[in-house]
């Protein structure tokens, strides 16, 4: 599997009651075994977390389930990490 960094950024109508659906997404991607490490950003302008994918489809695929994406709160931003 392949490594894809997903980043969210907060938008202005970003509602938090969406943020305990969100962890539990993240809980259940870390679950199957394919978040290895997440958190939010010091600023709390958003977070990211590290995705474990077959492929950029598959990982888009996956961020785009997460509420944070289908709310509309955040921009999800996906990009495949070359790990050196």
């Amino acid at each position: 599997m392949n490594r894809y960094l997903v980043m969210l950024m907060r938008r202005p109508q970003c509602d938090p009651a969406v943020v305990p659906l969100h962890r539990d997404f993240l809980e259940t991607l870390r679950a199957q075994g394919r978040n290895e490490m997440s958190g939010p950003f010091g600023d709390k302008s958003g977070g990211a977390y590290l995705l474990h994918a077959d492929s950029l489809d598959e990982a888009l695929a996956i961020a785009h389930r997460d509420p944070a994406h289908t709310s509309g709160g955040w921009n999800v931003t996906v990009h495949e990490w070359l790990v050196a």
